[in-house]
């Protein structure tokens, strides 16, 4: 795994704004404070492609703040149903709101979404990669720059900033991706199996980050992932779903709090219980 380690770069210098101040006119883009963590309600949706129905009668409910888990066989419709809370698709029928707002455009701009690939942009540097959503919202690079930089430091990247993605480890590009989305402001974020392409050892770390992470964070969560045990791990609340089209199948509290280190928490005996339940039901699938 290569990283940057044996040469760290320094921390980016502040720009100037237009008549010497700092960042300008773009300071309201780049420095607004996430708005509060906003619920998201699903209600009797359904959603097919054609004549393929994907999602059937499905019910969910997330609170202002809480980490819902959702796991699932493959291609049960998980990122589908993801994409539809963050208003990139709607839903053949059903109702989705998200802090109390229906419209997929009212949806979207709630949403964060974070795919399974980090997708970031190969000739940016690591800061400039994590600031992409407040330049899309006509802030200076500088002044996103200003935005980003508490985070590498807060997030375990510092001395990273000017590195290039080709430069860094997997689990640290997965960290700016999600930087990126943190950086977006929104209330709701979207995580799409976020550790699917690292290795075993790499994904264990990067997830005892991420439970720190959205412990830190008031952002409401949507994590999808195929691992029964990541998802007990990150979530306060995991719903397990059935094999297509998708429906609820069980909601299992998470036993143990998100911040333990995750071989504590992993192998306590409410944990391993939590895990076979999960797993009993997706093998069982709807009654």
């Amino acid at each position: 795994m290569r990283t940057t380690s044996e040469a760290p770069v320094a921390e980016p210098q502040p720009v100037s704004g237009p008549a010497g101040r700092p960042g300008g006119a773009d300071r309201r883009a780049a420095a607004s404070p996430p708005r509060a963590a906003a619920g998201v309600e699903i209600a009797a949706l359904a959603h097919s492609f054609g004549e393929l129905r994907v999602i059937e009668r499905l019910e969910l409910s997330v609170r202002p703040g809480e980490v819902l888990g959702l796991v699932g066989p493959s291609g049960c419709g998980k990122s589908t149903l993801l994409e539809l809370v963050g208003g990139l698709r709607e839903p053949r029928s059903g109702t989705i709101t998200v802090g109390g707002q229906r419209g997929p455009k009212a949806r979207l701009a709630g949403c964060a979404y974070m795919p399974q690939r980090d997708l970031l942009l190969p000739w940016l540097t690591a800061i400039d990669n994590a600031g992409l959503a407040l330049r899309n919202r006509g802030a200076r690079r500088a002044e996103a720059r200003r935005a980003a930089h508490p985070l590498f430091e807060r997030f375990g990247l510092a001395g990273f900033e000017r590195a290039r993605p080709p430069e860094l480890s997997g689990g640290m590009r997965q960290r700016i991706a999600f930087l990126r989305t943190l950086l977006a402001g929104k209330p709701v974020v979207l995580l799409d199996e976020p550790f699917a392409s690292l290795d075993a050892i790499t994904r264990a770390e990067m997830q005892e980050w991420l439970a720190g992470a959205l412990a830190a964070e008031s952002r409401t969560a949507i994590l999808v992932s195929h691992d029964v045990e990541e998802a007990l791990y990150l979530s306060d609340r995991v719903a397990v779903l059935s094999a297509r089209p998708a429906t609820t199948v069980v909601e299992l509290a998470a036993p143990t709090p998100r911040a333990l280190p995750r071989r504590d928490a992993v192998t306590a005996s409410a944990f391993t219980a939590a895990r076979e339940r999960a797993l009993t039901a997706l093998a069982r699938g709807p009654r």
